[in-house]
């Protein structure tokens, strides 16, 4: 025992006397330069300034108080190889009765702008109440990063190590300081997710600037603190990508057991490709709703880990959800998230 007792006290003395030198000896990263003496940012000030009739200057005063957000840069790179996907895991993320109560006390307090979007742009309720529960459980979890420095940071410091994206989030912080000017706000004051997406529907700034509608009707566009703004944009966004009225978004269908035919059908992935006739010639099986449709459909595959993956056939609609997160497990989550929260109801 006092052996390992000298032991422990030696050890303690030198982790002492490094913690003592260390901060003496070590030299700390200079710190970045400020986005406004950056001669590519100032560039892109002029660039904008001219295509806008702006001051040059405005831009660069805004640019001036961007920070680098490290975490932006970090969550921005592609997750490290690991598990299958798994539609089922997926879906009990969103799919669980916490998020469902949340979306019945959403439809409960905005029923009649749900009513009303509905009305006007032919995209149901339930659909929309399931995109606010996937994208931000309702605003509980909407981002608290500011998005002019995560816009900024992958703009002009998009990390290594993955396609290089910074020309799409170059063009998103020129739509964020055009949404500043429209709305006369501080481009500083607007928070979002890592990515910079905005408010209960996560828009980026460009979707907010293109498809964003005043639905309360008071003047101002804000996704974050107007669920009616959220509510309509949403539905407008839906209907300006194709949605259409009244026709369902999946059936059901079992896909041929020929490998051959099966691939046939999934070689499109999500594009609408095929008609009830081209599946039944294929093999596979439409419920009765889905042989009686008479438009496009896709045979949509998800991955179950290393169960057999599900099948749905998917329409025009399920395509259009795709166009909102370009996902097929995402649009399933919302559709099922919706019908949950409609059945609760």
């Amino acid at each position: 025992m006092p052996m390992r007792i000298a032991l422990i006290v030696s050890v303690a003395l030198g982790l002492l006397l490094a913690a003592c030198t260390t901060p003496a000896t070590a030299k700390k990263p200079p710190p970045a330069p400020a986005y406004d003496t950056r001669p590519e940012v100032r560039a892109f000030a002029d660039e904008m300034a001219a295509r806008h009739g702006w001051d040059a200057r405005w831009v660069l005063l805004q640019l001036r108080g961007a920070k680098l957000q490290p975490m932006a840069q970090r969550l921005m790179m592609p997750a490290p190889p690991g598990q299958p996907k798994n539609w089922a895991a997926y879906r009990d993320r969103f799919v669980e009765p916490q998020r469902i109560a949340a979306g019945a006390a959403f439809w409960q307090a905005h029923a009649e702008a749900l009513a009303r979007a509905e009305a006007r742009y032919g995209v149901p309720a339930e659909v929309i109440v399931g995109i606010v529960g996937v994208e931000t459980f309702y605003g509980r979890v909407m981002g608290r990063y500011r998005a002019l420095d995560v816009l900024a940071t992958l703009a002009f410091d998009f990390p290594t190590g993955r396609s290089d994206r910074s020309a799409y989030f170059r063009d998103e912080l020129e739509q964020l300081l055009l949404l500043a000017r429209h709305e006369d706000v501080g481009p500083a004051s607007l928070t979002g997710s890592f990515a910079g997406a905005i408010g209960l529907p996560q828009f980026m700034p460009g979707s907010i600037n293109r498809y964003a509608v005043d639905f309360d009707g008071d003047g101002h566009i804000d996704l974050t603190a107007s669920a009616e703004d959220a509510i309509g944009s949403i539905a407008h966004f839906l209907a300006q990508h194709g949605w259409r009225s009244g026709m369902p978004a999946t059936f059901d269908v079992t896909p041929p057991d020929d490998a051959a035919q099966r691939a046939k059908l999934l070689a499109p992935d999500i594009v609408p490709s095929f008609d009830a006739a081209a599946f039944t010639a294929a093999g596979a099986v439409l419920s009765p709703a889905g042989q009686a449709h008479d438009g496009l459909m896709a045979l949509v595959s998800v991955d179950n880990g290393g169960a057999p993956p599900s099948f749905v056939a998917g329409t025009v609609n399920f395509f259009v959800l795709t166009r909102y997160n370009r996902s097929s497990y995402y649009a399933r989550a919302v559709l099922d998230l919706g019908a949950a929260v409609k059945a609760a109801r």
